[in-house]
């Protein structure tokens, strides 16, 4: 299957490990403000409806880097009142019931992605099966 986009932004790897990417057609209008090794921070429309923020994520696997994440993503939206939208891997399981087989579940890890929520007046959706992550 050959995908169909008209612009690409890339970040680059450290080494072996890491690396994002990001790719958009035409009809959107996307601008990316910040990025780093975790994540694109965009501004978006779509077909000239009004803008909104998108921040793609891979949080980071390791347990001591994950609370320091969750904290720094918090702060782009600080008070701010604006649509915005964090699509990505959150390496996390939300809750007990979730977890299935492999580490015991990591009751740390929920409660800074829980906190992290609620300070930014944010709500999971969840999602399955999409053709692209």
């Amino acid at each position: 299957m050959r995908m169909k986009m008209d612009n690409a932004f890339y970040v680059e790897p450290i080494g072996i490990a890491g690396g994002l990417a990001l790719w958009w057609n035409n009809e959107v209008k996307l601008s990316v403000m910040h990025h780093d090794k975790n994540l694109i921070d965009t501004v978006i429309s779509i077909n000239g409806e009004p803008e909104w923020f998108g921040t793609f994520i891979y949080v980071p696997p390791y347990e001591e880097e994950k609370q320091e994440f969750w904290e720094r993503l918090g702060t782009l939206r600080d008070n701010a009142n604006v649509k915005w939208c964090i699509m990505g891997d959150t390496n996390v399981v939300a809750s007990p019931s979730k977890k299935y087989g492999g580490a015991p579940f990591d009751y740390n890890n929920a409660k800074w992605y829980h906190e992290f929520l609620e300070r930014s007046i944010l709500m999971e959706i969840q999602s399955k099966g999409g053709t692209y992550t």
